[in-house]
């Protein structure tokens, strides 16, 4: 088999995914902690969570990382138990070594550039920038699904096309009512670690939504009440300040 050596931008390729998938020292345990339960059928986020004293959400987001870069494949299994039908996932290793196929991201590189730099900033004043930066792009987003300021929709409609939007960015969002509150439900943090080291990044998902519906139905008050890098399952964000009755 005839193989070409990479190019200096595919060897760069190459290193981003590695570095990507086991820069972090944590994350490199766990793969071998993996490796070490391939002939067991793998692990689970609870095992990992216990072995290594992180929040289930945590040794998710890590397993789900090797699992997107191909280092791990993902198997659904359910409980053996009588009456516990939920199933649950098993990661177990893909290969007996550690193969580069996954391209480069640039927007992780930008996403752990705007991280760190946040960082550098007060609290109240990186959550507030963040919030802005998520306006302007969900008013960007808003314009390019062809509404003119004449386009009336309805609320719930901005609402799902919101949340159609955010899916396309990497969100696994839906939009839902909650005790007489409509709210979007993310279940996928695009940002990744980035949100996790620096959880003021959230505020641009608050600020998308705002953005989008301002410019889509009108102005109202987003809040982010839970989400995945603070250790919660999903990423929720409350809209109010809108009468459900009239629409």
């Amino acid at each position: 088999m005839d193989v070409s050596p990479l190019s200096p931008t595919e060897f760069a390729s190459a290193v981003t995914a590695i570095t990507s998938a086991f820069g972090d020292p944590t994350r490199r345990e766990i793969y071998l902690f993996a490796h070490e339960h391939g002939d067991d059928g793998g692990v689970t986020a609870a095992e990992v969570a216990e072995r290594f004293a992180l929040h289930p959400n945590v040794a998710r987001h890590h397993l789900d990382k090797l699992a997107g870069g191909g280092y791990l494949e993902v198997n659904i299994t359910r409980g053996s138990n009588a009456g516990a039908g939920r199933p649950s996932k098993r990661y177990q290793p893909s290969a007996p070594q550690i193969a580069v196929e996954m391209p480069v991201r640039q927007d992780d590189i930008l996403t752990t550039l705007l991280g760190r730099a946040l960082s550098l900033l007060p609290p109240g004043a990186a959550e507030t920038m963040a919030e802005e930066v998520g306006v302007e792009f969900g008013r960007v987003l808003a314009a390019s699904m062809g509404d003119t300021p004449d386009t009336h929709r309805s609320f719930r409609s901005a609402l799902h096309a919101v949340a159609d939007a955010l899916t396309a960015h990497g969100f696994a969002a839906h939009a839902e009512k909650r005790n007489d509150e409509l709210r979007i439900v993310s279940e996928h943090c695009p940002f990744g670690d980035a949100a996790i080291e620096n959880p003021v990044i959230c505020a641009v998902d608050r600020g998308m939504v705002k953005g989008m519906l301002s410019a889509l139905y009108g102005d109202t008050s987003t809040e982010l009440e839970s989400s995945i890098p603070m250790g919660d399952s999903v990423c929720v964000t409350g809209v109010t300040g809108v009468s459900l009755t009239s629409h």
